[in-house]
């Protein structure tokens, strides 16, 4: 098995015991490879989460919630987002950007985003299933209380290789999870007779919220057409429109911005071009100045501790 600390390719492996159903009399082992979560996008929350691969298809938050409290107790395990949750109902496009980078001063930040969000769930159709299964080999991200909770689990999961001694899927979980098998599909038939009032008002909704991140990717191309970069180079754009981005441009595009708006504000002391240049060379000085005071001071206790003679 692989180190437990690694944070690459590397995985340890979780077995859980999959409990007889009618339709497999036998007690099977299910493998979850997990290690620590390192995205691409590094988040504030990667030191006390951890990556799980190859989760079971009817995996829920009360089942892993169960397994983790059988790994390490109650009150470490926080939440789980499955790799389907990311799902928006419009596609995340990099004009959201915009407001963080200070297009939406008139108004409160968290006032605007909280809007935006009600937006978006009003814009989702309504659920046609009672409870949600994922494809084969799924992925999760599991958040715990802290980062000694990451270092208990998989310590946890190294002794469970010598106990033999698997958690068992689906006990002690709570009762508001929804059985499948006939039950579940008879559900989805009943909802698939959706209300067309509510239908009506979701798709309303969308156009409303992609009508509004149209207008928002329309005024980014345009400041981007605009504004040049640090280097002066202008972003060049084709008939005033962005392409829609996905998840990971979008949260680049974000980060950019903000980094970008931040320095910004550091550099409102020294306005114009030259004079970042010369401050820049003020400070490469005196870093080479102190590195050159520091050599000496160095080179003195060395002559120093030369001339020391003990007493005989």
């Amino acid at each position: 098995m692989a180190p437990l600390d690694a944070t690459g390719d590397q995985f340890a492996i979780l077995p859980i015991q999959m409990p007889p159903v009618a339709s497999f009399l036998e007690t099977a082992i299910h493998e979850v490879r997990i290690r620590r979560n390192a995205p691409k996008i590094p988040t504030a929350n990667d030191s006390r989460s951890l990556f799980l691969k190859n989760i079971p298809a009817d995996s829920t938050e009360p089942h892993f919630r169960a397994i983790f409290t059988d790994l390490v107790g109650a009150g470490r395990f926080e939440t789980i987002i499955f790799e389907d949750d990311n799902r928006a109902a419009v596609a995340i496009d990099p004009a959201r950007a915009t407001k963080i980078a200070g297009f939406a001063r008139k108004r409160k930040r968290g006032d605007v985003e909280d809007e935006e969000r009600a937006e978006e769930e009003a814009a989702r159709l309504p659920d046609i299933w009672t409870r949600q299964l994922h494809r084969s080999s799924s992925t999760a991200v599991v958040l715990l209380a802290d980062d000694k909770s990451v270092q208990l689990v998989l310590k946890a999961i190294a002794k469970l290789q010598k106990t033999k001694k698997y958690p068992v899927w689906g006990q002690s979980i709570s009762g508001d999870v929804q059985s499948l098998g006939s039950p579940w599909v008879s559900a989805h038939l009943r909802l698939c007779r959706a209300n067309k009032k509510e239908i009506q008002n979701a798709t309303h909704a969308f156009f409303n919220v992609f009508n509004r991140k149209e207008k928002e990717a329309a005024e980014l191309s345009k400041r981007l057409r605009n504004e040049p970069d640090e280097d002066g180079f202008v972003t060049v754009t084709r008939g005033g429109k962005v392409n829609p981005a996905n998840q990971f441009e979008a949260e680049e595009a974000r980060r950019k911005m903000v980094e970008k708006a931040d320095k910004k504000k550091s550099e409102l002391t020294d306005f114009y071009r030259f004079q970042l240049r010369e401050r820049r060379k003020q400070e490469q000085a005196d870093l080479l100045k102190r590195f050159e005071e520091d050599k000496k001071k160095v080179n003195a206790m060395k002559e120093k501790r030369g001339k020391f003679k003990p007493e005989t």
